[in-house]
């Protein structure tokens, strides 16, 4: 009887008519036996059970109906025919159709079913049942979006799955059953089509409609010799926000906003989305392409209906119809890695044929000029010894066989036509009358102490005894001088600077270790889900190559491996002929030029090296989470070229490596913060704000009197004291005037980057940081040319090639970075918009050459650092001056 069965309260109705009975039929039973009595009794209650539950069945349920039979009706359906169909609770309909099925030529098949009577309470179930898949939906269709917000489709059109088949042709079956438990007759619209452009074509583009509930899926097959493929899709409208899915074929398509995430590989889309396919991916070498039409923009940044005023009412959908294309082109092969793997290599490769070619040049020249000198009578560079000077059979002007010129010059002596001026050259002396720009023997140049080869430390005694008592003196001095300011043991500060570089290869340990960890599990988690909104790449111009999907990305960092490894070699090679100097007391190396400590370039070029590392591990899942990665040794480069810049003039008075990178993990700390307070917070923007001035007002005190001030409680008073002395009771300027230029330059730089900071407050505060750094860099490099030509100094054609081919170079490196190709400050959707496709070789983008051109700009900028004050290594310290 169904599922609509007598409650126990008939099984008691029937035990008290059995009772009856056998009370009714006792008296006359007679003689009759027990056997009997019981028989009959048995008799009877089976009877009245079977006639209880037959009345039983058509009782009402506790639902106040009972079950009714549904009147079947089977039709042969016919395509491109519209039905119009009633169904109630009585009455199922039934289409049955069937098509043949070609291998060489798949058609599709769409449903399109509209209800068009009311149906709040009982939908229409529409089943369709293939041979190997059933799809069922029903009609009002309800899709939910965010926080369970509801919206309700009464047109709704489904494509047909189309499984694989082995022979030439095949007829397949399949049916449409319609049916509803509304007592209410529901009437139904029923088309069903078929779809001859449900096979994609390689190259050609298609265009089609899509909504929410009318998703569309296309089928494409690789052609022989086709290995990768990438399937574009495009659309004039940004929004309705859509997702496009790659799918194996398999029965059923996930195809509805709220499963199509479940499977394959997919990615949201508001104008553009590209998406590479791998032949080796597809056992059957075909996909589906699959085209969905979100509910609601708020994945592509879109705005968010207004939540319903009452609990699950339907939400007003409005238009969400999108016009798009698609079009699936042959991806790169082969042939076009192999050409950019070697371009790669080659073209860094030849930065290392040009240096040893210099290298070779420079080495024949020097040999010339060396037999030159010597054919000349001049004996042996025994010359050059110093106890040779200090007997009185060295001049300053004597030429070094080594270079050909004076071993020791005078910058800015009237002879070399100084452009300071007299006025200039009359303080100087009277200021201190050891200091000038007169000429000056060596004998009585303080020399470093060279006796001991013992392993000494700065702190094991007082570097400086000999001028502790005039210490502030020395360094207060109107003009200073090299001399004043490398006084230091040499072998002490040798080891000071080594420090940056073994603490810099300690922190790169450590740093990327866990970095190349946690981007090989963005990878991981990237390729078994199928999320592409998980990283932000160029769609257009992304090679996959093994697990890695953008590996074009990857392979354009080697820039800066290569170069930096070429500079390590480049000043270890400087170094090892620094130290034969030295080893040889060449007096040129001891007593002239710019003190020589190469620890800070060995950290400069480890700093390039490790830029290159990080930056290609934040390539391989590009997002706003691991951008910190891609910019925290460009933080260090720009601190490390700017202490270096530093060192060369102020060689005693250099920051210690403990303390520059203690601020420098204070910048990575507050990019941290940034990244993830920095977006809306004013408080963050305005503390951040405040400790940038304060920082560079410090700092301003700091280089204007070298060191000499402290920071305690009677720092106000000395404040006042100043202020009243020098402008209150006499209207006197400041006394280091160049400095003070470039620190009110520099404070109006930073003040305004903080308020433009502070008022704007932009999204990517790594790279505003990252600006800050730059600016001042860029700032403290043309105070220090500047001050250079105006010493007297001279710039030698090797810097200055170097000065205007990296300017060059920087210049269209920047234009290639502000292309944008994609943005993690916005939503994956919207960053896709940006992207391009390949434009060098097709295989690399916009953002490859930046890598390429940066990396060979960085290389020059530090080979500027590094031959920047050339022109001053046959010039005596005491004539040269800091700035």
């Amino acid at each position: 009887c169904g599922p609509e069965c007598p409650p126990p309260v008939f099984y008691a109705i029937c035990l008290v008519f059995l009772l009856a009975a056998m009370l009714v039929d006792f008296p006359r039973s007679g003689g009759m036996s027990v056997r009997r009595i019981w028989s009959e009794t048995l008799r009877c209650w089976t009877c009245l059970t079977n006639v209880l539950l037959l009345l039983g069945c058509f009782l009402p349920s506790e639902n106040g109906r009972g079950a009714r039979a549904q009147d079947i009706i089977q039709v042969d359906g016919v395509f491109d025919h519209a039905y119009l169909v009633v169904v109630n609770n009585n009455v199922q309909n039934i289409f049955a159709f069937n098509h043949t099925v070609s291998r060489n030529k798949t058609g599709g098949v769409r449903v399109n079913v509209n209800v068009l009577s009311e149906q709040s309470k009982s939908p229409v179930l529409f089943v369709i049942r293939q041979q190997k898949a059933v799809l069922s939906f029903q009609v009002p269709l309800i899709l939910r979006g965010l926080y369970q917000r509801k919206y309700i489709y009464q047109d709704v059109s489904r494509t047909l799955c189309q499984p694989e088949i082995k022979s030439e042709s095949q007829m397949q079956y399949f049916y449409v059953d319609v049916s509803t438990l509304s007592e209410k007759n529901a009437s139904v619209q029923l088309y069903v089509k078929r779809i001859e452009h449900f096979v994609l074509r390689t190259a050609e583009p298609f265009r089609f409609n899509a909504t929410p509930s009318q998703p569309q899926y296309f089928k494409y097959k690789f052609p022989d010799g086709e290995d990768s493929v990438i399937v574009k899709v495009t659309s004039d409208s940004a929004f309705p926000c859509s997702v496009i899915s790659i799918q194996d074929v398999l029965c059923p398509v996930n195809d509805l906003d709220n499963n199509v995430a479940f499977i394959g590989t997919y990615q949201t889309m508001t104008k553009k989305a590209a998406i590479t396919v791998q032949k080796k991916d597809f056992p059957n070498s075909s996909f589906y392409v699959v085209v969905v039409v979100k509910t609601e923009d708020e994945a592509c940044g879109g705005a968010l209906p207004f939540y319903p005023l009452k609990q699950d009412e339907p939400v007003d959908r409005g238009n969400r119809s999108k016009i798009l294309s698609v079009t699936v082109a042959p991806a790169v092969n082969s042939v076009a890695y192999v050409k950019g793997t070697l371009f790669s290599l080659g073209i860094f490769l030849a930065f290392y044929l040009l240096t040893l070619f210099i290298a070779c040049w420079e080495h024949n020249r020097q040999q010339k000029k060396r037999e030159r000198l010597l054919g000349k009578g001049i004996s042996s560079p025994d010359q050059c010894d110093p106890l040779l000077v200090s007997a009185g059979s060295y001049t300053p002007q004597s030429p070094d066989l080594y270079t050909g010129s004076p071993a020791c010059q005078s910058y800015g002596s009237f002879e070399n036509g100084s452009i300071l001026g007299s006025e200039a050259i009359t303080d100087s002396m009277e200021s201190d009358s050891t200091y000038g720009y007169m000429e000056r023997p060596l004998e009585n140049v303080i020399r470093p102490r060279l006796d001991s080869l013992s392993s000494i430390e700065e702190d094991e005694y007082d570097t400086l005894a000999d001028i502790d008592s005039d210490k502030n003196v020395i360094r207060t001095k109107k003009f200073l001088y090299v001399s004043d300011l490398a006084r230091k043991d040499k072998r002490v500060l040798s080891k000071k600077y080594k420090i940056y570089f073994w603490n810099i290869a300690t922190i790169a340990v450590f740093y990327a270790l866990p970095v190349i960890q946690l981007v090989i599990t963005y990878q991981t988690v990237f390729n078994i889900t199928g999320n592409q909104d998980i990283c932000y790449y160029n769609f257009m111009c992304a090679h996959p190559l093994g697990v890695l999907s953008a590996f074009n990305n990857i392979l354009s960092n080697l820039g800066y491996l290569m170069l930096g490894l070429l500079f390590l070699l480049i000043v270890l090679q400087r170094e090892i002929l620094h130290k034969r100097a030295l080893m040889r007391n060449d007096i040129c190396a001891l007593e002239c030029g710019i003190p020589k400590h190469f620890g800070l370039f060995y950290a400069m070029g480890t700093a390039l090296m490790m830029e290159g590392l990080l930056s290609a591990c934040y390539h391989v899942c590009p997002n706003y989470t691991n951008f910190q990665f891609d910019t925290s040794f460009m933080y260090m480069i720009a601190g490390l070229c700017m202490l270096k810049l530093y060192q060369k003039r102020h060689p005693d008075i250099n920051a210690s490596a403990y303390s520059a990178y203690a601020c420098l993990a204070l910048v990575i700390f507050f990019s941290v913060l940034g990244v993830v307070f920095g977006k809306d917070y004013i408080v963050f923007w305005a503390v951040f704000s405040f400790i940038h001035i304060l920082a560079t007002l410090l700092l301003s005190i700091q280089l204007y009197y070298m060191g000499r001030w402290k920071l305690d409680t009677g720092i106000c008073r000395r404040i006042i004291h100043v202020i009243y002395t020098d402008h209150i009771r006499q209207c006197s300027g400041p006394a280091y005037i160049d400095r003070m230029v470039l620190l009110i330059m520099g404070n109006i730089v930073n003040w305004s980057l903080a308020a433009y900071g502070l008022i704007l407050r932009p999204k990517d505060f790594a790279s505003y940081l990252l600006a800050i750094g730059i600016c001042n860099l860029l700032l403290y490099f043309a105070f220090y040319i500047i001050m250079k030509l105006r010493s007297g100094e001279k710039i030698r054609p090797i810097p200055l090639i170097c000065i205007i081919c990296t300017a060059v170079v920087w210049g269209f490196a920047l234009f290639f970075f502000f292309q944008g190709l994609s943005t993690w400050q916005k939503t994956p959707a919207e960053s896709r918009e940006h992207n391009r496709e390949c434009i060098l070789l097709d295989f690399f983008d916009d953002h490859d050459i930046w890598h390429f051109l940066s990396s060979i700009a960085l290389f020059g900028s530090f080979l500027i650092l590094l031959t920047l004050d050339e022109d001053l290594d046959h010039v005596q310290r005491d004539k040269i001056y800091v700035f």
